[in-house]
Protein backbone atom coordinates (compact mmCIF):
# COMPACT_ATOMS: atom_id res chain seq x y z
CA UNK A 1 0.00 0.00 0.00
CA UNK A 2 3.00 2.43 0.39
CA UNK A 3 4.24 2.08 -2.53
CA UNK A 4 1.16 2.55 -4.35
CA UNK A 5 0.21 5.45 -2.39
CA UNK A 6 4.19 6.96 -3.22
CA UNK A 7 3.01 6.71 -6.59
CA UNK A 8 -0.04 8.07 -7.20
CA UNK A 9 1.36 11.06 -4.77
CA UNK A 10 4.09 12.05 -7.17
CA UNK A 11 2.12 11.32 -9.75
CA UNK A 12 0.03 14.08 -9.07
CA UNK A 13 3.26 16.82 -9.08
CA UNK A 14 4.36 14.80 -12.72
CA UNK A 15 0.93 15.66 -14.06
CA UNK A 16 0.95 19.32 -13.43
CA UNK A 17 4.98 19.44 -14.80
CA UNK A 18 3.54 18.31 -17.71
CA UNK A 19 0.37 20.00 -17.66
CA UNK A 20 2.72 23.44 -17.53
CA UNK A 21 4.35 22.16 -20.48
CA UNK A 22 1.29 21.54 -22.79
CA UNK A 23 1.03 22.06 -26.25
CA UNK A 24 -2.47 22.83 -26.10
CA UNK A 25 -5.02 24.14 -23.74
CA UNK A 26 -6.84 20.39 -24.12
CA UNK A 27 -3.89 18.51 -23.29
CA UNK A 28 -3.45 21.17 -20.25
CA UNK A 29 -6.58 20.24 -18.90
CA UNK A 30 -5.83 16.96 -19.98
CA UNK A 31 -3.31 16.69 -17.82
CA UNK A 32 -4.38 18.28 -14.85
CA UNK A 33 -7.60 15.78 -14.86
CA UNK A 34 -5.41 12.81 -14.69
CA UNK A 35 -3.29 15.10 -11.80
CA UNK A 36 -6.99 15.43 -9.91
CA UNK A 37 -7.82 11.62 -10.75
CA UNK A 38 -4.03 10.75 -9.07
CA UNK A 39 -5.11 12.84 -5.76
CA UNK A 40 -8.40 11.18 -5.59
CA UNK A 41 -6.54 7.90 -5.63
CA UNK A 42 -3.79 9.25 -2.81
CA UNK A 43 -7.08 9.67 -0.51
CA UNK A 44 -7.88 6.46 -1.15
CA UNK A 45 -4.47 4.65 -0.18
CA UNK A 46 -4.46 7.04 2.82
CA UNK A 47 -8.28 6.08 3.80
CA UNK A 48 -6.92 2.36 3.67
CA UNK A 49 -3.51 3.04 5.51
CA UNK A 50 -5.61 4.57 8.31
CA UNK A 51 -7.78 1.81 8.68
CA UNK A 52 -4.69 -0.34 9.19
CA UNK A 53 -2.91 2.01 11.39
CA UNK A 54 -5.64 3.54 13.35
CA UNK A 55 -2.84 5.17 16.01
CA UNK A 56 -1.33 7.30 13.17
CA UNK A 57 -4.56 8.88 12.70
CA UNK A 58 -4.15 12.47 13.13
CA UNK A 59 -1.06 12.70 10.53
CA UNK A 60 -3.55 10.90 8.16
CA UNK A 61 -6.11 12.94 8.67
CA UNK A 62 -3.86 16.10 7.83
CA UNK A 63 -2.80 14.22 4.99
CA UNK A 64 -6.35 13.17 3.74
CA UNK A 65 -7.38 17.37 4.43
CA UNK A 66 -4.58 18.47 2.26
CA UNK A 67 -5.43 15.83 -0.39
CA UNK A 68 -9.10 16.93 -0.39
CA UNK A 69 -7.74 20.71 -0.57
CA UNK A 70 -5.28 19.93 -3.66
CA UNK A 71 -8.13 17.98 -5.21
CA UNK A 72 -10.84 21.15 -4.66
CA UNK A 73 -7.63 23.33 -6.29
CA UNK A 74 -7.32 21.01 -9.34
CA UNK A 75 -10.90 21.31 -9.61
CA UNK A 76 -11.00 24.82 -9.87
CA UNK A 77 -8.02 24.62 -12.22
CA UNK A 78 -9.99 22.60 -14.58
CA UNK A 79 -13.21 24.44 -14.43
CA UNK A 80 -11.83 27.90 -15.01
CA UNK A 81 -9.50 26.80 -17.70
CA UNK A 82 -12.87 25.54 -19.37
CA UNK A 83 -13.87 29.16 -19.25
Amino acid sequence: MISQLIRSATSIGANVCEANEANSKKDFINKIAIAKKEARETRYWLKLILYMFPTDKPIIEKLLQEGQELNLILAAIIRNSKN
